[in-house]
């Protein structure tokens, strides 16, 4: 039985900057020669990212203000601690989920108190009791919801909740399932001369998103159904993308082999997964491919042969906002289901290990 999405909706911060500002404004913290002020300007530029937004970011003295904490005492200077970066989360995680997931309450047209189940999505951020336990104060929710956490599992990660969902929703028909994501890139800006960690400083911003999802009967979401998944894990990518759990934050690694990787094994891998549902590439019309950065959504169009068209969707979500992580995928298929986007849909998601998650939308 497909998984109906009865409404999704997403939230960014209150707060924004431009891409060229954010790239004056770190340069303090990251380089120590003109040499590598140019190529992380360059870096910067090459993101096709218009502005990002955090949640560190406040209108104090009546301007939008980046917080980075501190300025670097020298070369060696990490930045704030990992408790301290887990205090921000726990301080604004909540409230950003809030937002997304109360809009999408109200689209959907289900009660607070038919809500059964919750399943929230991250890989930026822990405490406990944690942002479940704020959403069922916040929404009113039922204090019998059955709750779970889908974490750490990085930018695909909301395809993995969904599929839990599904299976949720299999074997309780009356279920109506809360998915929320909450994503605070911003907190873990690494400081420092590294290549990659530059990249993923200069990609990687704040946001949520939130669906109601469950079996049969209502009407809404644009009919939107999820009638399968996959997941293929890409040979030889082990260290293709990682994230992993510093003293100053948490560090992702970025290979600049993830193009490669991807344009080597994708096609195949989605031929495969899309011949079990008597499908090929032809019969979809619509692609929501996670927007990685540029170049991941390059190599996705090369390995299936697609047109620009099929990604621009994709492209404007990340220009407009940058790469939230898991969430990215919420605003992505809301700009999708609003825009009357013709079905069937394959979303595709990236992430640690090198994983490709994949589901179909009929």
């Amino acid at each position: 039985m497909a998984l109906k999405i009865f409404a999704v909706a997403s939230a960014a911060p209150t707060y924004s900057l431009d891409q060229q500002t954010i790239a004056d404004g770190v340069l303090p913290l990251s380089t120590n020669s003109e040499r590598q002020e140019r190529v992380l300007k360059l870096i910067y530029r090459k993101t096709r990212i218009r502005a990002r937004g955090s949640v560190l970011l406040d209108d104090s003295n009546g301007l939008p203000v980046y917080d980075f904490y501190h300025l670097p005492s020298g070369p060696q200077d990490r930045g704030p601690s990992t408790e301290a970066r887990m205090g921000s989360y726990k301080k604004h995680a909540g409230s950003l989920a809030l937002r997304a997931a109360s809009e999408t309450l109200h689209r959907s047209g289900v009660q607070p108190g038919e809500i059964t189940h919750l399943i929230n999505v991250t890989c930026t951020g822990f405490y406990a009791p944690g942002i479940d336990s704020e959403l069922i104060e916040g929404l009113s929710l039922p204090r019998t919801v059955e709750r779970l956490q889908v974490g750490f599992m990085g930018c695909h990660a909301l395809l993995n909740a969904l599929r839990t969902a599904a299976s949720i929703a299999g074997a309780n028909p009356d279920a109506r399932i809360m998915v929320t994501s909450v994503e605070l890139c911003s907190l873990h800006f690494q400081y420092g001369w590294n290549t990659d960690r530059i990249v993923s400083n200069a990609l990687f911003a704040d946001g949520a998103g939130a669906l109601v999802v469950g079996r049969g009967g209502r009407e809404g979401g644009g009919g939107w159904c999820m009638t399968g998944g996959g997941s293929y894990l890409l040979p030889d990518s082990t260290e293709a993308m990682t994230w992993r759990i510093g003293d100053h934050g948490f560090d992702m690694t970025l290979s600049p082999r993830i193009p490669d990787l991807i344009e080597a094994h994708l096609a195949g891998y989605v031929d495969q997964w899309l011949s079990r549902s008597g499908l090929t590439r032809g019969d979809i019309g619509t692609w929501a491919i996670h927007p990685g950065g540029p170049r991941i959504l390059d190599a996705a169009e090369k390995a299936l042969g697609l047109t620009g068209a099929a990604t621009a969707a994709s492209r404007e979500v990340l220009w407009d906002h940058g790469n939230m992580s898991s969430a990215t995928m919420a605003f992505l298929l809301e700009k999708l289901i609003d825009s009357g986007s013709p079905l069937p849909c394959v979303a595709l998601g990236f992430g640690p290990g090198l994983t490709v998650e994949a589901t179909l939308f009929e």
